[in-house]
C-alpha cells in the first residue's frame, strides 16, 4: 500500500524530531528512500508536501501538524510540541521549537595561525595552489586600513602543465597565466561571528581572482548553512572547511566566483603597506620568468601525518608548532 504526501511528512518529522521545511522533508525522504513508498509525481514534490500540510492545518482542527513561523517556514508534529509552544502557536505568536541555541565560538587551544598549515596542505594537494602567509605585524601603520590584509594569499601556476613554448606564447599575446587567491582564516563559524567574518573576507579579497573564508568548525544548523549559501552566492566568496582530524577530508563547501580582472589599485596598496605581500608579488614574477616554481619560497607543505602529530601536541599543550 502506497503512502500519501502527508503520511510521508509525518513519518520524516517523527523520526527527525525537529521542525523542518517542506523541502528538507523531501530531501530526507529521498535520502531514506521513502520516496519509493508512494506515487509521488511532479517536478516539485516538496511544494506538494507544503501545500498538503497547509490545507490540513487550515481545515482539520485535529491536524497532526503545526506551522512554525520561522524563515524559511517550517512544520512540526503536534504530538512532539510542548503545551506551552502549542498555546503560542494557536495564539499566532512566533515560536521556535527545539532550535539549537547558538553560542559564542568555543575556546580552543589552537590559534588561527596553527590552522594555516592545514589550509596550505589542502590548497596545494587539491587546488594546485601555493600559499603564502601574510603577517599583519609587518604592515606599515601609514597605510593601515581595517580588514585590508588577508591571512594567506595563494597562486596557481600552469608551470609543469604547459610546455615552455606555450607559456612564452601566452605571455606574448597577453593571456593571463596565473590565478591568485585570498584566504581569511577563522577557527569557527557560527551565527555569532558569520557576518563580521564574511564581510571581512569580502573586504580583503576584492583584489584577487578568488576569495575564500576558511574555518575548522562550521555550524551545521540548517538556517545557518542556508545563510552561508546565500551570502556566498551574493558576493562570490567561497567557503572551505578544514578537517583537522583528517586533512584529506577538508573540502570546498561553496566555490568562489572567479573574477577575471584583478584590482590593481588594491594590489599596489597591499604591496606598499606589507612586506610579505610585496615579496609574494615579486616571487610570482620571478617564477613565471624562470618557468620554475621555487616551492621553498612559499609556505611549507607538510605531510598529513606531521599535521596530525602537531595538532595532538597543541591539544595536549606540550608544544606549539611554527608555521614558518
Amino acid at each position: 500500500m502506497s503512502i500519501t504526501f502527508k503520511e510521508l511528512a509525518k513519518k520524516v518529522l517523527k523520526e527527525e524530531k525537529k521542525p523542518l521545511t517542506a523541502e528538507k522533508i523531501w530531501e530526507i525522504a529521498r535520502q531514506k528512500r521513502y520516496d519509493k513508498l508512494g506515487n509521488f509525481k511532479g517536478k516539485t514534490p516538496w511544494r506538494s508536501i507544503g501545500a498538503r500540510i497547509y490545507v490540513d492545518i487550515r481545515d482539520n482542527k485535529q491536524s497532526p501538524f503545526v506551522k512554525i513561523d520561522s524563515k524559511p517556514r517550517k512544520f512540526f508534529l503536534r504530538e512532539l510540541t510542548s503545551k506551552e509552544d502549542l498555546r503560542k502557536i494557536e495564539e499566532g505568536a512566533n515560536v521556535e521549537v527545539e532550535r539549537p541555541v547558538e553560542v559564542e565560538p568555543t575556546e580552543t587551544k589552537y590559534s588561527e595561525k596553527d590552522l594555516h598549515p592545514f589550509l596550505t596542505y589542502f590548497a596545494y594537494a587539491y587546488l594546485g595552489v601555493h600559499t603564502k602567509t601574510i603577517s599583519h605585524e609587518k604592515s606599515s601603520k601609514k597605510s593601515y586600513a581595517q580588514w585590508l590584509h588577508p591571512d594567506l594569499v595563494g597562486v596557481y601556476f600552469p608551470i609543469g602543465e604547459w610546455k615552455d613554448e606555450v607559456i612564452d606564447f601566452a605571455k606574448e599575446v597577453g593571456t593571463k597565466l596565473i590565478r591568485v587567491y585570498s584566504f581569511e582564516m577563522k577557527k569557527e563559524l557560527t551565527f555569532s561571528n558569520l557576518r563580521e567574518s564574511f564581510f571581512q573576507t569580502v573586504s580583503n579579497s576584492s583584489w584577487a581572482n578568488e576569495g575564500y573564508l576558511v574555518a575548522a568548525k562550521i555550524s551545521q544548523d540548517d538556517d545557518f548553512l542556508s545563510e552561508v549559501k546565500r551570502l556566498s552566492a551574493s558576493f562570490g566568496i567561497g567557503i572551505i572547511k578544514i578537517d583537522l582530524e583528517d586533512p584529506d577530508s577538508s573540502e570546498v563547501l561553496f566555490p568562489a566566483r572567479f573574477k577575471s580582472e584583478l584590482d590593481w589599485e588594491t594590489i599596489n596598496k597591499l604591496s606598499t603597506g606589507n612586506r610579505d605581500f610585496r615579496e609574494f608579488i615579486k616571487r610570482i614574477k620571478i617564477d613565471i620568468s624562470s618557468k620554475e616554481v621555487r616551492k621553498e619560497k612559499y609556505d611549507k607543505v607538510y605531510e598529513t601525518e606531521k599535521l596530525k602529530e602537531d595538532l595532538k601536541n597543541i591539544k595536549g599543550g606540550s608544544q606549539e608548532f611554527s608555521i614558518y
